[in-house]
């Protein structure tokens, strides 16, 4: 059974040889690769060379082209700083006041040096592993691309004074987003990650009226493209869980902040949930040990439609046997 095939089974509750081995690395794989981050988000044969070598050296079952947030401001703007150690940043946000929506001008994908870049690495990928294993591209959620073009803080003020700028800001980049996603189906994406942090931060009745529509607009446009969803909300969305179950997603990344039997119960025994060991503290300061102990407590409370994974990223300073820790539970699940 591929990699791929074996995530398939895992969604459809089929049989499988083994559990599914999906952490998401980026800072591991530029550490391990031994490459400046900046060279990592700005070259995309550079990305693709450490996935690929992450992945065949710890027993991964997916390679992903997420590096950074900021690859779609960026190419309509924004001024971003680049380090050694750590992804981008970005300096100033593009729009500082509200009136300055009507001026931003779209960027087709294609045309989108960063956006571009990452579209490159889906393809390269897609063609050195055929089908194997599974490629993820990667867009942002209606709400953290918005924040990135506002700014967090004016953001929030925003949903406050006017949430119909808001509205008109996350159907702006909702937009930008679905053409995102179908340019890296186009070039071979498997699965299309969406990363929404910045949501978590919401309550539940903005969530509900105001980010649900969006959301679910673009996890339908990469449905009706051909690929699969793997959502993935950083920090404590217990409050959201009974949304995301509306969603439709195909994975749903869980964050060590939040309940797994908790998670499991409010979005059903048909979704596929992936996660949630804490990354810091369980991974990188675990032993392999303790992480197959966590892992295994983790797949008890879910049952099989179970992906291993932790919270969030993988950290940079993992030891590499810890690491290699969750393929070897993976390996030991059917």
């Amino acid at each position: 059974m591929t990699a791929l095939e074996r995530v398939q089974a895992t969604l459809a509750g089929t049989h499988r040889d083994r559990l599914a081995n999906q952490p998401l690395l980026m800072s591991f794989a530029v550490a391990y690769h031994g490459v400046p981050y900046w060279e990592y988000v700005s070259d995309y044969r550079v990305l693709v060379a450490a996935q690929l070598r992450a992945a065949e050296d710890f027993g991964v079952d997916v390679v992903t082209c997420c590096s950074d947030a900021w690859r779609e401001a960026s190419d309509l703007g924004a001024e971003l700083t680049y380090y050694d150690h750590e992804p981008p940043g970005c300096t100033r946000p593009l729009l500082t006041e509200r009136a300055d929506l009507v001026k931003l001008q779209p960027v087709e994908p294609e045309a989108g040096p960063r956006m571009i870049d990452r579209i490159l690495a889906v393809s390269d990928l897609a063609d050195a592993l055929r089908g194997q294993v599974e490629v993820d591209g990667w867009v942002e959620g209606p709400v953290s691309q918005a924040t990135n073009l506002r700014g967090l803080t004016d953001f929030m003020l925003d949903t406050k004074d006017d949430p119909g700028f808001v509205d008109d800001l996350m159907d702006w980049v909702t937009d930008l987003e679905i053409a995102f996603a179908r340019a890296q189906i186009r070039a071979g994406a498997d699965v299309v990650g969406v990363g929404d942090a910045a949501s978590s931060l919401l309550p539940p009745a903005f969530y509900e009226a105001h980010v649900l529509p969006r959301i679910q607009r673009l996890v339908a446009a990469i449905h009706d493209g051909g690929a699969l969803v793997r959502l993935h909300v950083c920090g404590d969305t217990t409050h959201l869980l009974p949304y995301f179950a509306d969603l439709h997603a195909d994975i749903i990344e869980i964050d060590s902040l939040v309940d797994l039997a908790a998670a499991r119960q409010r979005l059903g025994a048909d979704v596929t949930l992936l996660g949630n060991l804490n990354p810091v503290a369980a991974v990188q300061d675990g032993s392999p040990d303790t992480i197959v102990e966590g892992l295994r407590a983790c797949y008890e409370v879910t049952g099989p439609r179970y992906i291993v994974g932790a919270g969030c990223e993988i950290p940079a300073a993992t030891p590499p046997q810890n690491l290699m820790a969750l393929a070897e539970f993976a390996r030991s699940v059917s």
